[in-house]
Formats: structure tokens, C-alpha cells, sequence
């Protein structure tokens, strides 16, 4: 059994390993955006969050629902940007307003999502 836990081998990855991989990030893509809807649920109902940073999420909402964007989102990658620039903005203030800490801890999905997530939110500490 090469490469397999506790192995001292390396792994040896072919096209089932590579594929496996593929199939791990695609299950990971998918949970991502239902991540995003908990985790925002769970901010709307945490005291440690500030009404301003509350009522941001809340404006985030009906904008991703709306019929129509500033991008179509029948154009391809640039459609769904907006959407996502629009959430990682939200997220950023929410962060910087009630703290890392608190959106790691409600954070339902994976590591590598919460990484996402964190992405490019600029934290200072005190």
C-alpha cells in the first residue's frame, strides 16, 4: 500500500488520483455557495455582530436575488463576479466589524472555502 496514511512512500497519483482530487474540489465547489447562505444566517443571528454590519448582509440578499445585474449573468465568468464581488465585500465589513474570529467560528463548510471566504479581507489586529 504505497502512499497511503502514515506511509513513508510517496504517493502515486494517476489519472484515478488526479480524478479523485478533481471530484473532492468539484464536491467542495458545490457546497460552497449553501456555505455562504448558512454562514449568513448565522451572522444575521449572532449579538457579536453589529446591527450595521447586519443590515449590510441584509442588503446583500435581495441584490443577489434580483432578475437582473449590473452584469448579465448570462455572460460567462464576468455575470457571476459582480455577485461574488458584492458578497466578498459584505463578508470584508462584516469581518472588520465583528472580527475574524467570529466568521471562522460560523463558518460551516471547509477549510479551503473559509479561505475563500477570507480572501483578500485585509485584517488588522488591535
Amino acid at each position: 500500500m504505497s502512499g497511503g496514511v502514515g506511509s513513508t512512500e510517496p504517493r502515486k497519483e494517476g489519472r484515478a488520483g488526479s480524478a479523485g482530487a478533481s471530484r473532492g474540489r468539484a464536491r467542495e465547489l458545490a457546497a460552497f455557495v449553501p456555505d455562504c447562505a448558512v454562514l449568513f444566517k448565522r451572522l444575521l443571528g449572532d449579538p457579536r455582530v453589529p446591527r450595521r454590519a447586519k443590515a449590510a448582509l441584509w442588503l446583500v440578499v435581495p441584490y443577489l436575488a434580483m432578475p437582473f445585474d449590473l452584469i448579465p449573468d448570462f455572460i460567462p465568468v464576468l455575470g457571476q463576479l459582480d455577485d461574488a464581488l458584492v458578497v466578498a465585500a459584505a463578508v470584508g465589513y462584516v469581518v472588520r466589524a465583528a472580527g475574524r474570529d467570529v466568521v471562522e467560528e460560523l463558518w460551516p463548510g471547509s477549510d479551503g472555502g473559509l479561505r475563500v471566504v477570507l480572501r483578500g479581507v485585509r485584517w488588522r489586529s488591535a
